[in-house]
Formats: structure tokens, C-alpha cells, sequence
């Protein structure tokens, strides 16, 4: 059954049999509550990377690919070592990014949950990086990935892919 887009993600268990923990790369999704553009503004998504830096900091995740759409975010981690936990590193960067907009603007920013894919070992790092660049030019947003403001990495240069 499709998810509808103006729903929050299901309340699910994540994969049942899996911990999230350790050195795996993720494909994360993320939305804004009700779906309402909130990434429009430099010095909100400012604030933004600025949270994503400290979780990923904090939780020992790198952070090789962001995409702040209007109205959510596509994130491409890795974890570093084996105290890496997908769910805390999650929590942290909603928790501190929400803090940060709720005591701005007086409402919440996140939708319940997110969505998440763990990469297979033939899943290329650099292919899902360049689909998640590529969402700004598939939405018409831009002509060229490299001409939208509010994607880059942490751990790679960009404009070279």
C-alpha cells in the first residue's frame, strides 16, 4: 500500500532482525511536519547542518551526501565504528534541529519517524550520492545539481562529481 504524502511515516519497527548499529551507510528520508516547506531559508538550513554536524560528531556518523528539499531531507550516512547507532544519531539531529526551530518560529518542524534504506554491499556510495544531488534538478528546482544551496557533504567535494 502507497504511503500517503500528506501523512506522517508509519509509526514501524525498523527491520526487525537488524540493530542499526556499527559500520553501515544508510539512505536516510526525512520530512517536515504535514509536509510544509520550512528548507527555504539559508538561516534555517544553516542551523540545520549545523545539528547534523553535532550528531554526526556526537554519534560517530559520517555524513557523505545532504539535500534539504522544501519540505524534507535526504541524508547518505556512514557509520564509523561499532558505537555508531543509527537511532541516536536520529534522534540527536531531530531533537537539536527541532529545539533550534521551535524556539524561533513556535512550531514543531519534524514529521514522527523517517524512512530508511541500508545500503547493500553493490549499492555504490557515490551513485546514491549523485541521485540524492540530482533530487533539486528532478523536482525543477534547478538545471544543475551544483547550482542548488542546500546540498553538500561532509566528506566529499562536490562539485568534482
Amino acid at each position: 500500500m502507497p504511503l500517503n504524502p500528506l501523512k506522517p511515516y508509519p509509526k514501524r519497527p525498523r527491520l526487525l532482525d537488524f540493530d542499526y548499529r556499527g559500520e553501515y551507510t544508510y539512505f536516510i528520508t526525512m520530512s517536515t511536519k504535514n509536509k510544509v516547506q520550512r528548507f527555504c531559508e539559508w538561516v534555517i538550513v544553516a542551523a540545520m547542518i549545523d545539528a547534523l554536524k553535532d550528531a554526526a560528531d556526537v554519534e560517530r556518523f559520517a555524513v557523505d551526501a545532504y539535500c534539504f528539499m522544501p519540505d524534507h531531507i535526504h541524508l547518505l550516512l556512514r557509520g564509523l565504528n561499532e558505537r555508531a547507532v543509527l537511532t541516536r544519531f536520529i534522534g540527536r539531529f531531530k531533537q537539536t534541529g527541532g529545539y533550534w526551530f521551535k524556539k524561533r518560529h513556535g512550531v514543531s518542524l519534524w514529521q514522527v519517524s523517517f524512512y530508511d534504506h541500508v545500503l547493500r554491499k553493490d549499492e555504490a556510495l557515490r551513485d546514491v550520492a549523485l541521485y540524492i544531488f540530482n533530487n533539486p534538478l528532478r523536482k525543477g528546482l534547478v538545471k544543475d545539481f551544483k547550482e542548488y544551496p542546500f546540498s553538500g557533504s561532509f566528506t566529499m567535494d562536490i562539485a568534482s562529481l
